[in-house]
């Protein structure tokens, strides 16, 4: 069954406009110098904190996760909605072991080994996770984008076509995730960090499936819907390479960098995913998904660990 707000982008987007050859010569001389002040301040970071580029190489292996979970799309296969919720619990589950297993309980040892007891390593984790949260409540609030339950979101969101409010609600939805490798790449623990990027990477998948297949469901050409999908996932090697870099400014910022890694994911799962998956009476199938996906995270990261 299409998304009904997915639907009303599709309806209210109209054509793109064509492509003038003037126009792609402009696209393409603003793309290539946003591609060499991206290279010199990357170069940059990866100067002043090595680890940077650990951040960036697993960011975009997440990335490149996202866009393999597209090609059955593109090879024209078509899941039902139930496998669709089944398939966004698994990734809810997912990221909530992270949260707990990759994020948190390092949070807690982190504030610990810098001197705090255990009710000041509690405090300033539990603010982290509530800032971490905020933060991305703010950008829910801030930004106009289209969220697949409730529709248009944000100050302005019905002056913008469809398609770029459900993309920005993509970006806020991984940018998260991006941010928590990078934090965890940031660190001292490299087999934790190998280990939640890992498994952001498996619930990346299912994640890319479930986008192409809720706009190809809708009626966007395979193509499109691929490249959509692809592009859902480019935030988080960016998110990675500055979550890394602010970790790097001083070892007494990674507690906080993970906790509120941790709160913004958390804000994610119980904001969009869990009533996504839930809003179609699939509640069973979702709920299952969650905890496989939570127990091979679980399992991922303390097997690694």
């Amino acid at each position: 069954m299409p998304h009904p707000a997915l639907d009303r982008m599709h309806k209210s987007s109209g054509r793109a406009p064509a492509i003038t050859p003037r126009r792609a010569l402009g696209s393409l001389i603003v793309l290539a110098g946003l591609a060499v002040l991206l290279t010199d301040l990357y170069q940059f970071l990866v100067d002043q904190n090595p680890r940077v580029h650990d951040a960036l190489l697993a960011g975009s292996v997440a990335a490149f996760a996202t866009a393999l979970g597209t090609v059955p799309v593109l090879l024209s296969q078509t899941f039902s909605q139930r496998i669709s919720d089944t398939i966004m619990g698994f990734g809810a589950g997912v990221m909530l072991a992270a949260c707990a297993f990759s994020l948190v309980i390092p949070a807690l040892a982190s504030a610990q080994d810098l001197g705090a007891g255990p009710w000041g390593a509690g405090s300033i984790v539990g603010a982290g996770i509530l800032i971490g949260a905020a933060m991305l409540l703010l950008l829910d609030r801030a930004v106009p984008h289209e969220h697949f339950v409730k529709g248009l979101e944000g100050p302005t969101g019905r002056a913008m076509k469809r398609v770029w409010l459900f993309v920005l609600a993509i970006t806020l939805h991984n940018l998260p995730e991006g941010m928590a490798i990078g934090v965890a790449f940031g660190g001292t623990d490299a087999v934790g960090a190998q280990a939640l990027a890992t498994g952001i990477s498996i619930q990346d998948m299912p994640e890319g499936l479930v986008v192409a297949t809720a706009l190809r469901g809708v009626g966007y050409g395979k193509w499109s819907a691929v490249a959509l999908g692809i592009a859902s996932g480019l935030i988080e090697p960016i998110a990675a390479v500055f979550g890394a870099a602010a970790i790097g400014i001083s070892a007494g910022l990674l507690p906080w960098g993970l906790a509120i890694a941790a709160g913004a994911m958390l804000f994610v799962i119980s904001h969009e995913i869990i009533p996504e998956s839930h809003r179609q009476g699939h509640e069973t199938s979702a709920s299952i998904g969650l905890m496989v996906g939570f127990v091979v995270m679980m399992l991922l990261d303390t097997a690694l660990g």
